[in-house]
């Protein structure tokens, strides 16, 4: 999994840390949820999340610097997609944000 530019020590400790140790885990992990459903713009994410555009474009740069979200197109507009990589992880993700809930509430 490219961990480019976060410097993470490994694929582990880099999705622990944009989904459970962070503050706004819960907000990444729910757009990656939406994103499991299809491709969709920052516009249509915030819409659905009913969330800032701005808040939603600040999780989607993470996610994407990570390479766990893909984009396809012209910045106004552009879809935003998970990759492979992302939805391989997807499972590892959700028993990560269980046990990090179930540790510290």
């Amino acid at each position: 999994m490219p961990e480019r530019g976060l410097g993470f020590r490994d694929r582990d400790h880099m999705l622990w840390w944009l989904f459970v140790g962070s503050r706004g885990g819960e907000m990444r992990l729910r757009i990656v949820e939406l994103l499991a459903r299809g491709p969709a713009n920052a516009n249509q994410i915030a819409e659905a999340l009913g969330v800032n555009y701005r808040t939603v474009r600040h999780h989607l740069e993470l996610l994407v610097e990570s390479g766990l979200v893909m984009t396809e197109g012209p910045r106004y507009g552009q879809l935003y997609y998970l990759s492979k990589d992302m939805v391989e992880s997807l499972g590892r993700v959700k028993e990560m944000v269980k046990e990090g809930r179930l540790r510290w509430g």
